[in-house]
């Protein structure tokens, strides 16, 4: 029979593979090829996985020397004789003593007694404040163990025993704490929707609420807590505001209701006094005789009559100036709620992007540098420009640019950090807020949006549209002010842009 081609086994094993449904693993596929062509399988010698494990085995004596030496010299000559019997011989050695030359475990020295007693007692002293005041002997317990643990000759045995107890009421005061921050949280909760509930006409106010609420939900950090104090001094004071107007213009209504009312009350004086004199010239109209009886009569009811004509054109002016003067109040008050109203959809947010308009990156930026002054920390500002957004424009439309603008907030959101900032800076420009971020970093966080928007991409009727942007990274300088980093950032971007575009440049 003639001998084979590789070919022709390989076209069985494939074969063999298909019949007995196995895996197309090369383990199998070696298998079955040795068995058509006849030959003996000789299994995968797993070398590495052999020098890993001799490299943990113990090698202290002579003896595990030497074996260890057999190993290395089985697993060259891809030996399994050999591998095994070195095995057996190290499995066989007998435990070995920590040798004489290695240290002995260092003994707690005084020093080391006196500050783990200090290190107790300044952790007592910066976990007592947040339990508070509300147990006196769980504070005399503690003040007792603080005094106790900065004594030079405190017992260990004493003091382990106190601490215990300290640490078995803390764990109760620390559970209350967590109630009570808990049930505060969740009123505080209930009483921005209870709020939002009762000022359903009033858009401005009910925007603001929906705003706390969601502000208010859980886990809380203490940027979100600043926000929202922000936004609460926003409702307070626009709050304030309204009100002081419409109390003002009810003040003017009332004003100008009872000077009607009193020129209501003047026009019947005068209409019935008129009524008299013109009553009493009747009379003596039937009464005179001759022409100079008649005289006198007309005389008076002709100055009576222009009297009334005076009083009744002063009535009318200033009648008419009333009015004039309740329209200009209503005209008041609804440019008032045509304020809050626009305030109430430009509050802190970009309308399009939701990204913080212009306000609210001021706020932003005046939070973050306050604290990474006040703790020493670094802080960056990056400004971004999407890249050929007019021809995007010009060959998509305004829909898909303001699309585009859409989906780069969106991803920048979810890169970014809880505690970072995107503000809408112009029309295609981003600002972002990077605090506790040194300038390399911040170069790196630019450019790893610029990486996400390549994996997320912008779609155009299914169709995928690549967006990219140039940026500039700036370090906040100690006393420098934000308006002149964020000058020095633009100046990057710029560079950025003239030096090829979708880079990131840092100040």
């Amino acid at each position: 029979m003639a001998e084979r081609s590789p070919y022709e086994i390989a076209k069985e094993t494939l074969k063999l593979l298909s019949v007995r449904k196995l895996l197309p693993s090369p383990e199998n596929y070696q298998a079955l090829y040795n068995e058509v062509a006849g030959t003996r399988h000789v299994p995968n010698f797993p070398e590495e996985q052999l020098r890993s494990i001799a490299r943990v085995m113990p090698g202290q004596t002579p003896a595990q020397q030497r074996l260890l030496g057999q190993l290395d010299l089985a697993i060259q000559n891809r030996n399994w004789v050999g591998l095994q019997a070195a095995l057996v011989g190290l499995a066989t050695q007998p435990l070995v003593s920590t040798p004489a030359h290695l240290p002995d475990k260092p003994a707690v020295t005084d020093e080391l007694m006196a500050e783990l007693r200090e290190q107790i007692a300044r952790l007592i002293e910066h976990t007592l404040p947040m339990l508070g005041q509300d147990d006196p002997r769980l504070k005399e317990q503690a003040e007792q163990l603080l005094n106790f643990a900065r004594q030079p000759a405190a017992d260990v045995a004493t003091l382990k025993l106190m601490l215990g107890n300290l640490s078995f009421k803390v764990s109760f005061a620390a559970e209350d704490q967590m109630a009570i921050k808990s049930s505060l949280l969740e009123l505080l909760h209930l009483l921005f929707v209870n709020i939002g509930e009762l000022t359903v006409e009033d858009r401005w106010v009910k925007g603001q609420i929906d705003a706390l609420v969601s502000a208010t939900t859980p886990p809380l950090t203490l940027r979100r807590l600043d926000d929202v104090q922000a936004r609460l001094k926003d409702v307070i004071f626009k709050q304030s505001e309204a009100k002081a107007r419409t109390l003002e213009a009810q003040e003017q209504m009332k004003q100008m209701l009872a000077a009607f009312i009193e020129r209501l009350g003047r026009m019947s004086e005068h209409s019935s006094a008129y009524q008299g004199t013109i009553e009493n010239c009747s009379r003596q109209l039937e009464s005179a005789q001759t022409l100079v009886d008649i005289a006198p009569v007309l005389q008076e009811a002709i100055q009576a009559t222009r009297a009334m004509s005076i009083d009744t054109l002063h009535m009318r002016d200033e009648l008419r100036e009333m009015r004039e003067r309740t329209q200009q109040a209503d005209e008041a008050l609804r440019r008032l709620q045509e304020e809050l109203d626009r305030a109430s959809s430009q509050a802190r947010h970009d309308p399009l992007t939701g990204a913080l308009n212009r306000k609210g990156l001021d706020e932003a930026l005046q939070r973050e540098i306050a604290r990474a002054r006040r703790q020493g920390t670094a802080m960056c500002v990056s400004l971004l420009d999407l890249d050929n957004f007019k021809k995007l424009n010009d060959s998509l439309g305004h829909d898909t640019g303001d699309a585009a603008l859409v989906h780069l907030a969106q991803v920048a959101r979810s890169t970014m950090r809880p505690q970072d900032s995107l503000a809408r800076y112009g029309g295609e420009e981003f600002l972002v807020v990077l605090p506790d971020t040194d300038q390399a970093k911040g170069v790196e966080v630019m450019k790893r949006l610029q990486r996400e928007l390549t994996k997320q991409f912008f779609l155009k009727d299914n169709e995928k549209v690549l967006i990219t942007f140039s940026a500039g990274v700036a370090q906040v300088g100690a006393d420098e002010e934000t308006t002149e980093a964020i000058k020095r950032a633009d100046q990057a971007m710029y560079l950025a842009k003239r030096s090829g575009k979708n880079r990131v440049v840092a100040a």
